[in-house]
């Protein structure tokens, strides 16, 4: 009897290990997508003559894509299963990075647009389904360490996607005498699209590998339900439900300011250090290493402390480190800047565990605001992107620096709804 209640408290039941490996791939699968892009907003604002603000409409369309397919990937596994929406969300996935091949062909900068709002698509439904589809393989109990645990793959996902922009995209790009991006010419830039949509394309027929496996795989139902979607009346529970709505705003600034913090790293290090494009892409390498790390140490803290407490310490922490990257910069700005992405490790899967527990037959839907939560990168990213061609890329920090009050002010607030819980 203590054998079988230690077993069904684990974080990874036995007979969920093969499908918690295929689900926690899909974390590092898209991972690898937004940290390609993050750095790209860059790259096209070069290669299509643009403002930052303009070439910032890229992250638009990628999180837009998140915020449109996050309902329809929730209703897709009410009405069917968390499986059938991961392949959903996988097989559009693929189309999308396909696209953007006839994107380069055309040379237009709204075609690429179209492409990673398919691409994102796919994402939005993977995500929404992958998430929860974690939380459900095991007991309750264990379900936001194990959702930590799966989320601790999306790092690996980060690093090779920076990686991979750096070592297959702006090592192949044109540079000035000086190191720095330089594309002058039409030659030039049909030549940097054609490097930039490689990768993806090296990603697409990955993931036409893993739609197999997934496909052919056993997988858990993880719950039983009616197959009815019961949109309305979840819907009005959800709404009621005070600590589930603050999570979703705590999400929306969450991934706003993770897409922010990245997709600016390329700018304020720059202009701090005086360093090329890729001497900053090794920064930001270092902050994503630091991101998986930290995620690790979380996930094996939440042992002793609450989540809730530790999300507390991470959003005053990634405050201070956000006032000495406005206030001071230089090095010591960018170490500060590099510290954000440790602290920011546990943000997405905590805010999504506390958010959607205790939710039952609801937290299918309840995913999808999670989810849709992540249109937060599309709005956040421009603001900033508007602020570091007003002020400057250190004075442009004050909106994540306001973001992680909020989220701070969540994590007090998820307290009491897990001493409650717990009581």
């Amino acid at each position: 009897m203590s054998h079988d209640h230690r077993n069904s408290h684990s974080v990874i039941p036995r007979g969920s290990v093969w499908p918690f490996i295929l689900l926690s791939s899909c974390f590092l699968w898209w991972a690898i997508a937004n940290n390609l892009t993050d750095p790209l907003v860059k790259v096209f604002k070069e290669i299509f003559t643009m403002t930052t603000f303009q070439a910032s409409l890229i992250q638009m369309a990628f999180y837009g894509g998140y915020f449109c397919m996050a309902l329809p990937g929730a209703m897709l596994a009410r009405r069917f299963t968390y499986k059938t929406g991961v392949l959903a969300g996988l097989g559009i996935y693929a189309v999308g990075c396909f696209l953007l091949y006839p994107a380069m062909l055309s040379e237009q900068f709204l075609f690429f647009c179209f492409a990673y709002y398919v691409l994102a698509c796919g994402l939005g439904v993977l995500e929404t389904n992958a998430n929860p589809y974690v939380m459900a393989l095991g007991s309750p109990e264990s379900a936001t360490r194990r959702l930590n645990f799966a989320q601790s793959f999306n790092p690996i996902g980060a690093v090779l996607g920076i990686v991979l922009c750096q070592k297959m995209i702006m090592k192949n790009l044109p540079q000035d005498a000086t190191g720095q991006l330089s594309i002058t010419t039409a030659e030039e830039a049909t030549s940097s699209l054609n490097t930039v949509i490689v990768p993806y394309l090296t990603v697409a027929v990955i993931l036409a590998l893993v739609w197999i496996l997934i496909l052919v795989s056993k997988m858990p139902k993880a719950s039983e339900h009616d197959n009815e979607v019961h949109f309305g009346s979840t819907v009005r529970r959800l709404l009621k439900n005070r600590n589930y709505t603050f999570s979703v705003f705590a999400q929306f600034c969450y991934v706003g300011t993770q897409i922010s913090v990245w997709t600016y790293t390329n700018f304020y290090i720059p202009d701090q250090l005086g360093v090329t494009q890729e001497v900053a892409l090794k920064y930001h390498t270092a902050a994503l290493i630091l991101f998986g790390c930290s995620r690790w140490v979380f996930t094996g803290l939440m042992s002793y402390f609450r989540a809730s407490t530790l999300l507390i310490f991470s959003a005053i922490m990634a405050t201070v480190m956000s006032v000495f990257v406005i206030l001071i910069g230089g090095m010591v700005g960018v170490i500060a800047l590099v510290m954000i992405s440790g602290f920011m490790s546990l943000m997405f899967p905590t805010i999504f565990g506390l958010g959607c527990s205790d939710l039952g037959e609801d937290t299918k839907l309840a995913s999808s605001g999670q989810i849709m939560a992540i249109v937060g990168g599309a709005i956040i990213t421009p603001m900033q992107g508007a602020l570091v061609d007003a002020f400057g890329s250190s004075i442009s920090y004050v909106l994540p620096l306001a973001c992680f009050v909020i989220i701070g002010l969540y994590a007090y607030t998820g307290r009491k709804h897990e001493h409650v819980n717990n009581s």
